[in-house]
């Protein structure tokens, strides 16, 4: 394997000065933004791109699905990537290549040609999200790691309720005449801003663990996730034919058959796609499962209460969009609430906290809703939305850090690439699985109302699953720390 430790940027180094590592975290977040509100900002603006360019109720969901299957099939590639030919390059790379992809979405003159302008934008995407994770852990000392990941993960959850909110706005706004084209065309100048920060602030060097790129551990993974996902897209509108469930079913052999060929490609001394032994980390592994159940979940309930709005209760884009404006004033009260020292006294108590507190949110919305019926308003869903806003600010603020804290640099690209793929396959499933429930139950004539609150009943199960996986993760992100330095298992 190949190591390059010399690194020429102030950025690059620990031990370099405080404001350029921050500068250049400034800059991995602002590239984050832009594809975390991508993978979200289309849900709102569907109904409107369906009106203009036609399409079945299937383009709604692969707007937003397209995009996240393409992204986290290629995130585990795209984390590699970074560890074969440096992070700060590949970073590069995936930003220019979104930022053209954002202007062919905008430019776009049917569904297909949208369609697979969004994937282009997943794949580009998929290029950049992992290179943050690993520059920050490449460039912050251990005493600033959880400060630098706690900017991450906020960024993550207001970005999930700040898409819709631009979205509705830019639609309402209808800038230059353009309509639902802006909510992409908005990426070119905060692209090449991005870039240019890009080449001012990031590191120009970082280590590299891998010397080549496991092709066929990159197909076979590639492969399994799409014969899972895809079915579970397409299936209601094709009436679940016999060889949806075969694709699902067979998507599980070809997992296995991936995971041992990265085994035995190790065992060779070859470079893996994944490096195995990440996940004999209790801590890695458990945020996988848990990130899984939890952003299943959330995701999909942001695409189901989207559809409610418009369709169930007629609201327009924007009153969409500023309805979830109250679940990003709870989110900033979640993260206020960490930043005020719970996050040192409680760790992954957190993760607890915040999942129980973002059930009480859901409920309260589906329960709101089922007592006010049609003329429900925005205001009174505010205090479930404020509430689940909170529950994710709790949740998030602790979640890179604890999970990262064992994960060596030789292992951080495979790791960064793993757990953002597991985090956008999870979005991918949620809108996916709840889309797929919304849209057959309201098609099969239940009210908007009655499939919303099953969509909700679904988002329940995801969070009860995450709050008891999250035991599996260690007590605080220092414990990891001390038990992997120790070479021991962390105790529950």
């Amino acid at each position: 394997m190949a190591h390059d430790k010399n690194a020429t940027s102030p950025g690059a180094q620990p031990g370099a000065p405080h404001r350029w590592r921050w500068a250049a975290l400034f800059v991995i977040l602002a590239a984050q933004v832009m594809d975390l509100l991508d993978a979200l900002i289309a849900t709102i603006a569907s109904p409107v791109i369906q009106t203009d360019l036609g399409g079945s109720s299937s383009l709604i969901q692969w707007i937003g699905a397209g995009y996240t299957l393409a992204l986290g099939v290629g995130l585990i590639t795209g984390g590699r990537l970074g560890d074969i030919y440096g992070h700060r390059r590949m970073f590069q790379l995936g930003l220019a290549g979104f930022t053209l992809a954002s202007l062919l979405c905008g430019l776009a003159s049917s569904p297909e040609m949208l369609v697979a302008a969004r994937v282009l934008q997943g794949l580009a995407g998929a290029l950049v999200i992992p290179q943050g994770l690993s520059m920050i852990k490449q460039m912050f000392p251990p005493q600033e790691l959880g400060a630098a990941f706690g900017a991450f993960g906020p960024v993550i959850a207001l970005s999930s309720v700040g898409g819709p909110i631009l979205a509705g706005w830019l639609i309402q706004a209808d800038l230059f005449g353009t309509g639902w084209r802006m909510i992409f065309l908005i990426n070119l100048p905060v692209g090449v801003l991005a870039l240019a920060g890009a080449f001012r602030f990031l590191p120009r060097q970082t280590e590299r663990t891998a010397s080549n790129l496991d092709i066929p551990g990159m197909l076979l993974v590639s492969a399994a996730l799409f014969m899972l996902i895809f079915p579970l897209v397409q299936g209601r509108e094709l009436g679940w034919p016999l060889w949806t469930f075969a694709s699902m079913i067979g998507s599980l052999a070809v997992f296995t058959a991936f995971w041992r060929y990265e085994i035995a490609r190790q065992r060779a001394g070859r470079d893996p796609l994944v490096i195995p032994g990440l996940f004999r980390k209790r801590a890695f592994s458990g945020g996988l499962v848990s990130g899984l159940a939890f952003f299943t979940g959330t995701v999909g309930y942001s695409l189901v209460f989207s559809m409610y709005a418009q369709f169930g209760l007629g609201y327009s884009p924007l009153k969409t969009g500023m309805s979830f404006l109250a679940q990003a004033i709870g989110t900033v009260i979640g993260f206020g609430l960490v930043n005020a020292g719970l996050n040192a006294r409680l760790g992954r108590k957190l993760i607890h906290l915040g999942a129980v507190i973002i059930m009480l949110g859901v409920a309260g919305v589906g329960l709101t809703a089922y007592l006010a019926g049609r003329g429900v308003t925005p205001w009174q869903l505010t205090p479930g939305l404020v509430l689940t806003g909170i529950g994710v600010g709790l949740l998030m603020a602790p979640f890179f850090d604890i999970i990262l804290a064992g994960v060596e640099v030789h292992e951080i690209g495979s790791a960064s690439g793993a757990l953002t793929a597991t985090q956008q396959i999870g979005g991918a499933f949620g809108i996916a699985a709840l889309g797929t429930i919304f849209f057959g139950l309201t098609g099969g004539g239940w009210a908007p109302l009655s499939a919303f609150l099953v969509a909700i009943s679904v988002t329940l199960v995801g969070l009860v699953a995450t709050f008891f996986l999250a035991f599996l993760l260690p007590r605080s992100a220092r414990e990891q720390q001390d038990w992997q330095g120790q070479g021991q298992t962390q105790p529950a």
